[in-house]
């Protein structure tokens, strides 16, 4: 099996299991490509690229089931697309976005691997202030990174108490596409590469994403196919901070 058959099969494993918990998968994406040598210059906007594509299909599942609520979302969002716009002007050391990477692919190592957060019924009133302050955080690494800042903004939520796990799931798909929608402009701006298999990624995330979310939305989840993302995502995590 060639290398590049083997990187698709990935692929979609990614985005079907990052879609079913209302993730573009951004961080698994560049996880992957950093597996396979992708220059870095591309792995930002590749990344990007299939974030707005796979969490657009995320949104529209959980958007459908009815999990969406418009007034815990807003706050987060108009706090983070500036910030993440102007996250995708900012050029970090090579270094430095390993580290930064590495440690959050953690997040979804947890949240992938079967540790649960405790199950939240939304009880909580929702802090604007503190929604806005988080959004603005998240955005502005989000654009930094390449991601669209889900699996960080997902824990928060429900730490908080402010929405169930489908709400949250839901919130966290539409704040990812308008995240990296805004990276991606600053990016844009900035100049950047695509990588020439482009199309064909798309083409193989968008099924992962549509399989992932109907899963997420509408059925069960495979918790075995998740510990074997979280355990590869673990890898690259270790990779990408002691290498």
């Amino acid at each position: 099996m060639s290398i590049e058959i083997i990187f698709f099969i990935f692929l979609f494993i990614v985005a079907m299991l990052y879609a079913s918990v209302g993730h573009g998968g951004a961080s698994g994406y560049l996880a992957l490509m950093a597996f396979f040598s992708f220059a870095p210059a591309t792995m930002r906007p590749t990344a990007l690229v299939l974030n707005i594509f796979v969490s657009f299909i995320a949104f529209t599942q959980y958007y459908r089931g009815g999990h969406f609520r418009w007034r815990l979302f807003w706050p987060f969002a108009i706090a983070s697309i500036p910030a993440a716009f102007l996250g995708g002007l900012i050029t970090i050391d090579a270094r430095l976005y390993k580290i930064i990477l590495g440690t959050l692919l953690l997040f979804p190592v947890i949240r992938l691997g079967g540790f649960k957060l405790e199950e939240s019924d939304g009880d909580k009133e929702q802090s604007i202030a503190g929604s806005l302050l988080i959004g603005g955080a998240i955005g502005l690494l989000s654009g930094m990174i390449g991601i669209g800042g889900g699996i960080i903004l997902s824990p928060a939520v429900l730490l908080l108490h402010w929405a169930n796990m489908k709400q949250t799931a839901a919130i966290s798909a539409l704040f990812i596409l308008v995240n990296s929608i805004a990276g991606l402009a600053g990016l844009f701006i900035r100049g950047f590469d695509f990588d020439p298999a482009m199309v064909w990624m798309i083409v193989v995330a968008l099924a992962g994403g549509l399989t992932g979310s109907y899963l997420g939305a509408i059925k069960a989840k495979g918790l075995l196919l998740k510990r074997v993302l979280a355990f590869v995502l673990l890898i690259a995590s270790i990779k990408l901070l002691f290498t």
